[in-house]
């Protein structure tokens, strides 16, 4: 198994370990602060404009994106690529950018955003990214508190939409109807030695980029990004990742980027693979069957992705093992996949024996029978993933670690350009999200609140002193998160701060680690924990659709049930049950889900309910479905 012989290699090279390691402030014999040094010293001068044309001059000829067309893999090099940006950049110019100014990308992740992202700055500019799935109100919100005065969309649709929230207020262009060859052919009078006077005139300190938060709660606010900043979080993750992956896997690293590059974290690990070379393609979507036959056709070496990805992958196997009369053949490969990878792991981190012999040979045969189908699923080359966004159930990452597929978490925000902690590659531990990215102190401040400082932090909110002044005090920025670090620095996310529920009887719940252990089992969708003033927890439940058709299909029931029976079937509710039980089990009887409704339809970014980065809107569902929570509490 590779990932098993990766970390024996591991142990034997204790000096890339070394390279980051932790400081720890302790308070009445409690860890209250972990900061690691940075491994990559400050950026002097320069921008992270300066990417593209840094490699086109140091490798011209290296492969550093592949790009499909015509259904297949081509390879773009260092030097086609930084010739294309500088084409765009051009073309931005012609079209009225100014030094300073700022562009609205609006587009799912694809080649262009690459190219544009990086046109943009080497024009001098600040890009403002925006979600393809962004509303008319939306996008008429960020165009206007950013100033945008060039917006460039993706599609028909979304350029009527802009057109729908802006009119004429910025000069349109338009992805599917040629945009980078519209912008080519307006820059073509331009001299290429504008572009580098407007390049060299960038420092760490310029404004890169403005991203507005995905707005769970009020008006998205603008972060405010510099140079420096992308630069502190890329290169220092790449340094502290990329030789571990190389030394000890002898793999060439590669990944396939799906995240919508308008989330921060999709957008940082583009710039650092980029910085470091790493080959990258793309694809447009998250969704796990539009998604798999990309991974199966590029094959990557590792991905960075949501826990929903995992679960949904996860899901897959168990659905498709049900369907060819392997459901307990499935079940039983989890158990001994989840008791596998934690003696695996003990053994590994010199606190246990490891797998008995009985444990090797089960691994064994279920290796055989489903583990490899999940490697397939995923490439058959895949050997690292990191997951981010919210907390990853600890037994599917030791799931994925039997299945030959190390899951490492990571832990940030748009706030912090994305990962603020992430687990170091020779220290797995599951169900935390790992130490400070090098160069980053993380706080635990009195009343739980996770504090962040270091280069990665953002300066200020667009337009908007009081917010940046509530969250920045002295460097540290307060997350809104909870927190605590274990005896070694690692950080685990208890909740919310402002989600905290303070049932009648005065018990206060963190709802994030129910409705994290909730969503994880099927035949969950989304959920959202509810109690706040109420005698108990309860929960809104929804079902995933594919859930319910593969439901439907093992009992011999017409696809066509309509939902509201589904949701009444005495055995549907069991099985919510037993995955409410499953949450449970993390939490004390006082804060345990007494109670669970079932709702039709689905939490989603088309109605509403959930941003972009697969996030609930908590408000938005408590006013949707205020009647089904009032008949939860007999109301």
């Amino acid at each position: 198994m590779g990932v098993r012989k990766d970390l024996k290699r591991a142990k034997q090279r204790s000096d890339l370990a070394a390279r980051a390691r932790t400081e720890l402030l302790r308070e009445d014999g409690v860890v209250r602060e972990a900061r690691v040094a940075a491994l990559v010293a400050e950026k002097p001068g320069g921008s992270v404009a300066d990417i593209p044309f840094a490699n086109a001059l140091e490798d011209p000829h290296a492969v550093v994106v592949r790009r499909k067309e015509a259904g297949e893999w081509r390879a773009v090099t260092a030097e086609t690529f930084a010739r294309e940006v500088t084409a765009a950049a051009k073309g931005l110019i012609a079209a009225g950018l100014e030094p300073g100014g700022r562009v609205a990308l609006m587009s799912r992740t694809r080649y262009e955003w690459a190219v544009l992202d990086f046109a943009i700055w080497a024009a001098g500019g600040q890009s403002v990214p925006v979600y393809a799935t962004s509303s008319a109100d939306q996008i008429a919100w960020i165009a206007e508190d950013s100033g945008a005065g060039i917006v460039i969309a993706e599609t028909a649709e979304n350029t009527a939409t802009v057109r729908t929230a802006i009119g004429d207020k910025a000069r349109l262009f338009e992805l599917d109807a040629g945009a980078i060859l519209e912008l080519a052919t307006l820059g073509r009078d331009i001299p290429d030695e504008e572009v580098d006077k407007r390049r060299a005139a960038l420092t760490p300190e310029t404004i890169a980029t403005v991203c507005y938060t995905s707005g769970t709660t009020g008006r998205p606010k603008g972060c405010v990004l510099t140079h420096g900043n992308l630069h502190a979080e890329a290169a220092n993750t790449v340094e502290l990742l990329h030789p571990v992956f190389q030394e000890v896997t002898g793999q060439i690293a590669s990944t396939l980027l799906f995240l919508p590059l308008a989330h921060i974290l999709g957008r940082a690990i583009q710039i650092a693979c980029l910085l470091a070379r790493i080959e990258i393609a793309h694809c447009p979507s998250i969704k796990p069957d539009e998604l798999r036959p990309e991974l199966r056709s590029y094959r990557p070496t590792f991905i960075v992705g949501v826990p929903y990805l995992f679960e949904k992958i996860h899901d897959t196997g168990r659905a498709t093992a049900e369907k060819i009369g392997r459901g307990a053949s499935f079940e039983r490969a989890d158990r001994i996949a989840v008791r596998f990878g934690e003696e695996y792991l003990q053994k590994f981190l010199g606190t246990g024996k490891g797998p008995s012999l009985g444990t090797y040979l089960a691994w064994g045969l279920y290796d055989l029978l489903v583990y490899r189908r999940i490697r397939k699923e995923l490439g058959g080359r895949l050997r690292y993933a990191i997951s981010g966004g919210s907390p990853l159930d600890p037994r599917l990452n030791l799931f994925f670690y039997a299945a030959g597929i190390i899951i490492y978490e990571g832990y940030g925000l748009t706030e912090t350009t994305a990962a603020a902690t992430i687990t170091p590659p020779l220290g797995p531990r599951p169900g935390t999200v790992g130490l400070p990215v090098p160069g980053t102190a993380i706080r635990i401040a009195e009343d739980g609140e996770v504090l962040i400082r270091g280069g990665i932090v953002f300066g200020a909110y667009w337009n908007n002193e009081r917010a940046t002044d509530e969250v920045l005090d002295d460097g540290w920025f307060a997350t809104g998160d909870l927190g605590e670090l274990d005896g070694d620095g690692y950080l685990r996310i208890t909740g919310r701060k402002k989600d905290i529920l303070v049932t009648s009887g005065g018990k206060n719940v963190a709802p994030a680690v129910l409705e994290d252990r909730l969503r994880s089992r099927p035949p969950i969708g989304q959920c959202l924990v509810v109690g706040d003033n109420r005698p108990f927890i309860g929960a809104l439940v929804t079902l995933e659709p594919d859930a319910v058709a593969h439901w439907l299909s093992v009992r011999k029931m017409p696809a066509g049930t309509p939902l509201a029976d589904v949701c009444r079937d005495p055995r549907m509710i069991a099985d919510v049950q037993r995955a409410v039980d499953y949450a449970n089990e993390a939490v004390s009887r006082a804060e345990s889900i007494r109670g669970f409704r079932l709702v039709e339809g689905e939490f989603s970014e088309e109605n509403g309910l959930l941003t972009p980065s697969m996030k609930v809107k908590r408000g938005a569902v408590m006013r949707a479905y205020e009647g089904e929570i009032a008949a939860l509490y007999g109301g």
